[in-house]
């Protein structure tokens, strides 16, 4: 059993967030926190294509609207007639498998993406907490996802 450090993007990874600078997500932030941290400490990064939590990009802006309009992002998915988190963490285990690594350090504060990395064969030895990158454009967001979703997510005060 190989055991390696691994920073893996979390959550909504996608157009909107990471090369469109939506600030309605913290994706970005992560996606540059994982990078910088990686480059330190070592690792893996995996970007898996999921905007809207793999409900796609149009459907994101329709979320979008939905949100404007007062649900939070998980009953905009299901209004949608989405789940409200359809995303599928196998590819991450596959790829993390093909390249010898069967034990990590995960990067996150979504339990799920560890509970599903455990149940595809990968061994999560730590969850490591991404920063809370909390804003007054996210906070409604980051809120939902820590309290629906049980994220490890600190929200302090709003900057």
């Amino acid at each position: 059993m190989r055991y390696k450090r691994c920073g893996e993007q979390r959550e909504t990874a996608g157009v909107t967030g990471d090369v469109l600078g939506s600030q309605r997500c913290d994706c970005g932030p992560q996606l540059r926190e994982a990078a910088e941290r990686i480059t330190v400490e070592g690792g893996f990064l995996l970007y898996l294509r999921q905007e809207g939590r793999s409900i796609g990009l149009y459907e994101k802006l329709d979320a979008y609207s939905l949100q404007d309009r007062g649900l939070d992002t998980y009953a905009a998915n299901l209004a949608l007639g989405h789940g409200e988190d359809e995303r599928d963490y196998r590819a991450a285990a596959q790829m993390l498998l093909a390249v010898g690594v069967d034990r990590i350090r995960l990067l996150s504060n979504n339990p799920d993406k560890a509970i599903q990395l455990e149940a595809n064969g990968i061994a999560v030895a730590e969850r490591v907490h991404t920063a809370v990158h909390l804003s007054p454009a996210n906070a409604r967001y980051l809120t939902a996802k820590r309290d629906h979703t049980d994220h490890t997510i600190d929200l302090g005060p709003v900057q």
